[in-house]
């Protein structure tokens, strides 16, 4: 060790000690850790579940795990539609090809589909999802259906 590191550990034990509170507090030049990026660590999920939201405005394509916990996503808007052409099955497939090709780094290999909505884009999704090298292995449609509806107004008093 040089003399002037000692000189300099001296300085902040000693400027550590004479702290009011009782706890020490480093200089800012010893207190500065080199903050690194953590690296995400990713899983290898072959089989999951694949939710495709058709709206009559967008596609909604997510994959999940066998928790549901989401994985990917994509959408048609995300993938560069615009407008009216949001709501078209052929972006509808292009998301779900995104969507699967996100997941294949995931190493998912079979979904489950989830279909929910009246959208255009009900099938292409899915066909989108094979094309983009995932095997389906079933299609669930759970879309949610009116069931005695609203209740009615009062007869108007004339």
């Amino acid at each position: 060790m040089t003399e002037e590191r000692k000189n300099s550990e001296e300085k902040v034990a000693s400027s550590t000690d004479s702290t009011d509170s009782g706890q020490a507090k480093p200089t800012s030049k010893v207190a500065k850790k080199a903050k690194g990026k953590k690296r995400k660590i990713r899983r290898i999920v072959p089989h999951g579940f694949a939710h495709i939201k058709a709206g009559f405005n967008n596609t909604i394509v997510t994959i999940t795990d066998d928790n549901h916990a989401t994985l990917c996503w994509a959408t048609s808007g995300a993938s560069g539609f615009k407008g009216t052409r949001k709501s078209t099955p052929y972006a509808a497939q292009i998301a779900a090809k995104n969507a699967a090709e996100k997941a294949k780094e995931f190493g998912m290999e079979i979904v489950d589909v989830f279909v929910k909505g009246i959208g255009p884009g009900r099938e292409q999704a899915v066909r989108g999802l094979s094309a983009g090298g995932i095997n389906v292995d079933s299609i669930t449609d759970c879309t949610t259906t009116a069931h005695g509806g609203c209740r009615k107004k009062r007869p108007r008093r004339v």
